[in-house]
């Protein structure tokens, strides 16, 4: 679920070389019936980084699931897994997932640097792929993984949210454009594909080795609060997303699902939690400078992402709950550790600064740097015309 590696990014292709597998075959594993372990087989895109990374991991090292299927552009670290390195978008990866019970693709780049349209189409085209080739594989499940983002910020969202909430995110911040095709793909899958079910798991704010605008938030020396805003902030770790996906591939949960921690922050918690005093601005003037400088690309965030820092889009994870499964972490001990995470960083606007710059920018605070850029900007576009 995390963006891939830079050098990853920049390689892509679809000539990759799947590299000697180093254990028994799935089939050889039936046939002889060598293993004690009677769970599925799983297979994992997006393996060697990330969440891809800690699942793979966790899958291997559990009683439950009989092999690890780990499938990227690299190979990752875990040594008990069986890896295939190819693009998830190559068509071979058909005979990859064969002996599979279930796909649990993670394989998604939501890179802040990344261009938004080699984005889309690494993002969308991998998901199709991958839905097209669990089912040629005969794939009985697979397990997509988006966000609550896709639920939407909106002044009139309930707290929580149930699962069966409508969707109602546009594609205005980032990446979301690209969850939300997913999750059409996801619900055409079953109708296209008979006898493949499809799980969606929607965390909430991720954090755990992640980069996000919505992490980036707290690297800024102020907490930019847009005046009249209701924020609430519930987050999830990696570790209780694993946890979760771990579940949905023993089948113990299906459906659409959302994972976070239980409850939420207040606003102003998060401030006497975190420390970092609020910078508030009218709702028209953040708005319409962080359009302007994303538009001129000066920043990685556009307009649309602030909205996830205005209004709710806390979840309830009840069919998760139902289901037996709790989270470890409170939103507290994630916000803790996400500061912990981002300390010595400096953001102003999501644009990540280097250290000779923050100590520019540090004093006034990310807020009005943002604000004097667009007055630059505006300054710029009036000499012009006046030329």
């Amino acid at each position: 679920m995390s963006s891939p590696d830079p050098q990853v990014r920049a390689a892509r292709n679809l000539s990759a070389h799947p590299s000697p597998d180093h254990r028994p075959s799935t089939t050889a594993l039936r046939a002889g019936e060598t293993s004690a372990v009677r769970g599925p087989v799983v297979a994992v895109t997006g393996a060697a980084t990330g969440v891809g990374a800690l699942l793979t991991e966790r899958l291997a090292a559990s009683e439950e699931i009989r092999q690890v299927l780990a499938i990227d552009e690299r190979r990752g670290e875990c040594a008990d897994a069986q890896w295939h390195i190819l693009d998830v978008r190559d068509p071979a990866i058909a005979d990859k997932l064969r002996g599979a019970d279930v796909v649990v693709h993670l394989a998604l780049d939501l890179d802040l640097e990344t261009d938004p349209a080699a984005r889309t189409a690494y993002n969308v085209r991998g998901t199709q792929t991958v839905l097209t080739a669990a089912a040629a594989a005969g794939v009985h499940r697979v397990v997509l993984c988006t966000s609550a983002m896709v639920y939407g910020a909106l002044p009139d969202n309930e707290l929580p949210l149930s699962e069966d909430a409508e969707l109602r995110a546009t594609a205005e911040a980032t990446g979301v454009g690209d969850l939300l095709e997913i999750e059409r793909l996801a619900r055409r899958a079953p109708r296209a594909h008979p006898g493949l079910n499809v799980t969606v798991v929607r965390p909430a704010v991720l954090v755990g080795g992640t980069d996000t605008a919505l992490t980036r938030y707290f690297e800024s020396p102020r907490l930019l609060v847009v005046a009249g805003s209701r924020p609430a902030w519930q987050f999830c770790h990696v570790e209780d997303l694993c946890s979760a996906l771990e579940y949905a591939v023993l089948e113990k949960v299906d459906g659409e699902l959302a994972v976070g921690c239980d409850g939420w922050l207040e606003q102003e918690e998060v401030e006497e939690l975190s420390g970092i005093r609020r910078m508030e601005l009218p709702s028209a003037v953040a708005l319409g400078a962080a359009a302007r400088l994303h538009r001129i690309g000066l920043t990685p965030s556009p307009a649309g992402d602030l909205a996830y820092t205005m209004y709710p889009w806390v979840v309830s994870g009840s069919r998760l709950h139902d289901s037996g499964w709790r989270p470890k972490w409170t939103n507290e001990e994630v916000l803790a550790e996400l500061l912990e995470e981002v300390s010595g960083r400096h953001t102003v606007a999501g644009r990540r600064l280097g250290r000779k710059d923050a100590t520019a920018a540090g004093a006034a605070g990310a807020t009005v740097a943002l604000l004097g850029a667009a007055a630059v900007v505006r300054r710029a576009r009036k000499a012009r015309r006046r030329v």
